[in-house]
């Protein structure tokens, strides 16, 4: 029969619709309430009655009269609100995707040896569900018979019969096995701060199952089963964003992660919003997670918080990194900067990979036999003979960006791939050894390193930015704007790009030269990798956002070069831009622009639109 999980006073009730005009909202609110106080052994007459039915996804509110199985689906979620109750529906933070999530057809195979940074994103964002390859699963199943054999012989082994931490010369009995494992999830569930979004939980559940695919942390096909079928139907647990040193492991990340997995506490999905992580998935028709031994400590040691986070900083470095090259040419072309300091001659004698991809792009932007410019041959006969550095060296400082990135990249994708669980089983000799593998040095180096690295491209664009603003060095109206006085132009854009680039030489400051003793001292040395990913992640994000506002300070000192036109690419991001974001004629509200300008970098839009122009590009020379 139809059924919807219906929250009255915080409790979870499986409630059926019903048939006939006579199921109404009305009425399964009146059934869930009957439910309600039933279970409570509440009389109906001892409380309030006058209630309201809304849906926890989004908080519209449903007509009483409505038959409830023309409006509701199967396994929908509503909450039954009683009059006067002003209580949040949903929870203290709406946790919401920007898109609307649909679920995927497609599948991607994990086998523990092949995820890229790019593949992880991609799963981040919902575009697949998963599948263990069937190597995988044999493994997996290998890997937890040495566990079943350890147990069946009275073996010792840590984390499988015995405490954890200081406690690992504790003995356990064996009929507390079960209990050890629930009792470690539980305790190490002690993060704060806001939740982990929708995309960075997916990218957290899905790279812990390719790790557990590896067949080196002992697990069951059952519990790899559970994890693929929650993460199938995105079903998300709460994971508080702090709360991880890094070693040993991401504990409390993961532990928040296999918490909900095991029906305690919150969960999201699309369908439910936030609600009682057991409702959601009997709602969705999934069991909670039955631990095993040495299931718990296997779910929570490791490195997958630092390494997701550091996933998508890599990805979206890579993608802010070559549009930047892109807005950079706009300026020079504003600037009226000359071409010859890309020459390809300068770059050849000193052969760094990213300084010479760099001076590549811009030749094939600016100014050539392939892409003429009028503003470029404007100046041409004029007698200055060389530009300021944040012109002149765009390929030496955004080259090196390129190849720190190159370098994280490829440490980070040895991580997603790499067993970091302790104790390790090794199914070819049946033993479990216990080692440091979760330990987060190497990725909260690197992340340390991507932060300070990439920081550079905003420090570059907001001397830009001072430049195209200031009339004593550009040659232009003041602020970018007519009538300057009367109105401020881009006075406070720029003031905003300061702001953000003085932040992040702050968060440039590595977490990963920190430790602080845990553990009774026995985990004496930790990466505090969780910080260092979460400063990249924002390093990264303040970049977009003032290469944002250089690209629009760009394009609006081009509406003072015109009638002249800069080269085809060009010209293209330009209209691009205008698509989203008027010329400034006079002040407005600035923050919608730097948002809409945000966008299109972060979605990629620059990259797209000038690449086949570059290719054009290489193609002729190479003719």
């Amino acid at each position: 029969m139809h059924c919807v999980s219906v929250c009255v006073q915080g409790e979870w009730l499986r409630v059926p619709c019903g048939d006939g005009p006579s199921a109404t909202i009305q009425s399964l609110g009146t059934d869930a309430l009957r439910r309600y106080n039933g279970a409570k052994g509440t009389e109906a007459g001892d409380r309030k009655t006058e209630f309201s039915l809304r849906r926890c996804r989004g908080g519209e509110l449903l007509h009483p009269e409505d038959r409830a199985k023309d409006v509701l689906e199967e396994n929908d979620f509503v909450q039954l609100v009683f009059a006067g109750d002003n209580s949040d529906i949903s929870s203290p933070l709406e946790w919401a995707e920007q898109t609307p999530y649909k679920e995927p057809k497609e599948f991607m195979s994990l086998d523990g040896n092949s995820l890229t940074t790019a593949d992880l994103v991609s799963l981040g964002k919902g575009l697949y569900k998963i599948k263990l390859t069937p190597e995988a699963e044999q493994k997996v199943m290998k890997g937890r018979e040495v566990i079943d054999a350890i147990i069946r012989e009275n073996k010792v082994a840590y984390g499988v019969n015995t405490g954890f931490g200081k406690f690992a010369r504790t003995l356990i009995p064996k009929e507390q096995l079960v209990q050890l494992q629930e009792n470690v999830i539980r305790s190490h569930s002690a993060g704060v701060g806001a939740p982990l979004s929708v995309e960075r939980t997916r990218m957290l559940l899905v790279l812990r199952i390719n790790i557990l695919a590896k067949g080196h942390s002992g697990v069951s096909m059952e519990t790899m089963d559970a994890m693929i079928k929650a993460f199938n139907a995105s079903c998300l647990s709460w994971v508080p964003e702090k709360g991880t040193v890094g070693a040993s492991g991401d504990l409390a990340p993961l532990a928040h992660l296999t918490l909900g997995l095991m029906g305690d506490g919150r969960m999201w999905s699309p369908q439910s919003s936030w609600a009682d992580a057991k409702a959601v998935l009997e709602g969705h028709g999934l069991k909670p997670l039955k631990m095993k031994p040495k299931e718990g400590i296997a779910l929570i040691n490791g490195t997958q918080m630092i390494s997701s986070l550091g996933a998508e900083a890599v990805e979206r470095a890579l993608a802010v990194a070559r549009q930047a090259d892109i807005i950079a040419a706009l300026t020079v072309e504003a600037l009226k900067g000359t071409t010859k300091a890309f020459h390809s001659a300068i770059h050849a004698v000193r052969p760094h990979p990213g300084q010479m991809v760099v001076a590549e792009r811009l030749r094939s932007l600016l100014d050539s036999v392939v892409f003429p410019s009028e503003i470029s041959e404007s100046h041409r006969s004029c007698n200055r003979v060389q530009d300021s550095y944040t012109l002149r060296c765009i390929p030496q400082v955004h080259g090196v960006v390129n190849d720190t990135i190159a370098f994280v990249q490829k440490v980070i994708s040895t991580e997603l791939n790499s067993a970091t669980d302790n104790p390790l089983v090794f199914a070819e000799t049946g033993e479990t050894i216990s080692g440091g593998n979760f330990h987060g040095e190497y990725p909260a180096k690197v992340l340390d390193y991507l932060a300070i690295g990439v920081h550079e491209l905003a420090s570059m664009s907001e001397r830009r930015i001072e430049r195209l603003v200031n009339p004593a060095l550009s040659e232009l109206p003041a602020f970018l704007v007519k009538e300057g006085g009367l109105n401020s132009g881009f006075m406070i854009a720029h003031c905003t790009a300061a702001a953000l680039v003085s932040e992040s030489k702050a968060l440039c400051h590595p977490s990963s030269v920190d430790s602080l003793s845990t553990s009774a001292a026995t985990e004496d040395h930790v990466s505090m990798g969780g910080w260092a990913a979460r400063k990249a992640l924002r390093v990264v994000e303040h970049v977009e956002q003032v290469l944002a506002i250089e690209l629009l300070a760009a394009c609006q000192a081009l509406e003072f070069l015109r009638p002249l036109k800069t080269t085809i690419p060009l010209e293209k991001v330009h209209e691009l831009l205008r698509s989203v974001v008027s010329p400034w004629d006079r002040d407005r509200i600035m923050s919608p622009d730097i948002e809409a300008a945000h966008a299109l970098i972060t979605q990629q839009k620059v990259w797209w639109t000038v690449q086949p122009y570059m290719d054009e590009y290489r193609k002729k020379l190479q003719t």
